[in-house]
């Protein structure tokens, strides 16, 4: 999300221009920048409200451009160094087209990270006509289940189906997952039920300045 006049701006709304005109990787280091920059102040701010500083995480997106881009891995490191970040407290988030699309870059890049502590997701799982066989060469912590599966899953058994195999294989390959676009108490509790590890949506909590407001959402263990 952006902010322009004090209003949000939805991605979508400015991320298609900044792909045209090559931008991605300014706008992901500035994201990184500020998201580190910000980093203890939202910790303690979590911890007043009663959360371990070791439950306090940060998710960032990055986009398949940054991914490619070998001088990133450095940059990260270097603003780790400068904020004094504990690594285990940083999640990269990255989609599955981006990853298929760059497995190489995507690969390398995840296990550098990892290697220092950092977390990875896996984002729109589903969405680009999965292989589950790359997920063996590709070491990430969370699969976040593309919400066009999601959504409907209450009334459709084939999205049903769908959830509840990439959960299972999430889970034997020790894989936590995400349910993404959990809009209502419905489908919440069929997670629940199927065995999702986390929810995240409108359901749980819309976008929102996560200084400027007096509480945080995001995501929400089932």
């Amino acid at each position: 999300m952006a902010v322009s006049e004090g209003k949000l701006i939805p991605p979508g709304f400015f991320l298609p221009a900044a792909e045209r005109y090559d931008l991605m990787g300014d706008i992901d280091r500035w994201v990184i920048e500020n998201a580190f920059s910000s980093f203890f102040e939202f910790s303690e701010r979590k911890h007043d409200e009663g959360v371990s500083n070791g439950y306090v995480y940060l998710a960032i997106n990055l986009s398949g451009n940054s991914i490619g881009d070998p001088s990133l891995l450095g940059y990260i490191h270097q603003k780790l160094r400068d904020h004094n970040i504990p690594p285990q407290n940083i999640s990269f988030e990255i989609t599955e087209t981006a990853a298929i699309a760059n497995l190489a870059n995507a690969t390398h890049f995840i296990k550098e990270m990892r290697a220092i502590g950092c977390h990875f997701a896996l984002d729109d799982f589903g969405s680009g006509l999965s292989s589950f066989a790359y997920l063996k060469n590709l070491p990430v912590d969370y699969l976040k289940i593309d919400g066009s599966f999601v959504k409907d899953i209450v009334t459709d058994p084939v999205d049903h189906a769908m959830v509840d195999a990439i959960n299972k294989i999430g889970q034997v390959m020790g894989i936590r997952t995400i349910a993404e676009y959990v809009e209502n108490e419905d489908i919440f509790y069929t997670l629940r039920d199927i065995g999702v590890d986390f929810a995240q949506g409108f359901g749980i909590g819309k976008p929102e300045p996560i200084f400027d407001e007096d509480r945080y959402h995001g995501q929400m263990e089932l």
